[in-house]
């Protein structure tokens, strides 16, 4: 029990190393070198993680966890190395590219975090009315918890006003994304679709992309401008190194990589449960998931959850803030649209889809 013990905090230790390391090098390397130094290193970085998660894959051992600790130093140091002198012309194609791929990747990574969102707050739904059908004490529980989502939601809003409605067209779109969820809560309760779970839900991710959209942007002008220098104030002492660390990492950008990875997280461990009935009946499986072709994307999506994470991470300090903006206004819409879609075309009578509704 003892050596066991040990080797999974050394474990746990060495992915939160490597959580670490990636989250301080690339900003770090924006900031100290250029944004082409940064591509580069994201590109090493996101192939790296590839092979890492391939051999998990095929070999499945935790000591790949621990191993893969110095590698990133590494390809700081390769990184580094390479812009130290005349850049080989190879390495800049490949980190142009690379970035054009991230940015081109902007539309499928809204959708991601659209769906996902949308899919967490109706399994709470689902869960809501569970826990309701077990006593009056739950459904209390669960009204005042809607109703403090609520409250958060209209106060974070108000809260983010002032700076997310700073120009006539963020004003409008605030008001009609404010009035499309408003209408489709009311469509959605008058045809018995949805319950205030889902909808408080929903209500708190507005509020939060409305709060991305109006954040501070003299904090966050350019990913490139706003960190301390390095060599000045790493080398003193470890209070230094700490200052550096929180003047580097850009708060809405750890805040939008938080928020996009725990939403796919979750998301990835509630498809396996879509149609979870209507499966196991089918003829020739046998009682087991794995076969499902959601079971086989999930198993997937968390073994290259390094590469996941790499890819957003890099694409979010790549987009400037306006653009971030712009694609924030892109999920909320897109989101509430395709709420709307699932409330219109969803009937009582589907059985998977009852299981996801309040009736």
């Amino acid at each position: 029990m003892g050596p066991r013990l040990l080797w999974n905090a050394l474990s746990s230790t060495a992915r939160l190393s490597t959580v670490l390391q990636i989250l301080i090098f690339l900003p770090l390397t924006l900031s100290t070198l250029s944004t082409s130094a940064f591509l580069l290193l994201s590109l090493l970085l996101f192939a790296h993680s590839l092979i890492h998660g391939t051999l998990v894959l095929l070999w499945g051992s935790e000591a790949l966890s621990i191993m893969q600790v110095p590698m990133h130093p590494f390809l700081l140091l390769v990184c580094f190395n390479a812009f130290s002198q005349t850049v080989n012309p190879t390495l800049m194609t490949a980190a142009y590219w690379w970035g054009q791929i991230l940015r081109w990747s902007s539309p499928g990574f809204i959708v991601m975090e659209g769906l996902s969102s949308l899919l967490i707050v109706q399994r709470l739904g689902q869960v809501g009315k569970e826990l309701v059908a077990e006593g009056e004490s739950y459904q209390f529980g669960l009204l005042v918890a809607a109703a403090a989502a609520y409250v958060t939601s209209a106060w974070w809003i108000v809260m983010a006003y002032p700076t997310a409605a700073s120009s006539p067209l963020s004003s409008t779109l605030l008001g009609v994304a404010l009035t499309t969820l408003i209408f489709l809560t009311l469509i959605g309760f008058v045809m018995r679709r949805t319950n205030v779970i889902e909808t408080s839900g929903l209500a708190l991710f507005l509020a939060y992309n409305v709060w991305l959209c109006g954040f501070d942007q003299q904090s966050f002008s350019d990913p490139g401008s706003a960190y301390a220098p390095l060599l000045s104030n790493i080398l003193p002492h470890l209070q230094t190194l700490f200052n550096f660390m929180a003047n580097t990492l850009p708060k809405p950008v750890l805040a939008a990589l938080c928020y996009r990875l725990v939403v796919l997280h979750f998301a990835s461990h509630i498809l396996p449960t879509i149609g979870a009935d209507s499966w196991e009946e089918e003829s020739g499986v046998d009682g087991g998931w794995e076969g499902r072709p959601t079971s086989k994307f999930t198993r997937l999506l968390l073994t290259y959850r390094q590469s996941l994470f790499v890819t957003v991470y890099s694409h979010l300090l790549l987009l400037d803030h306006s653009s971030q903006i712009w694609w924030r206004w892109m999920n909320i819409f897109f989101t509430l649209v395709i709420w709307s879609v699932e409330l219109l075309v969803s009937s009582d009578d589907d059985p998977v889809t009852k299981e996801w509704k309040v009736e």
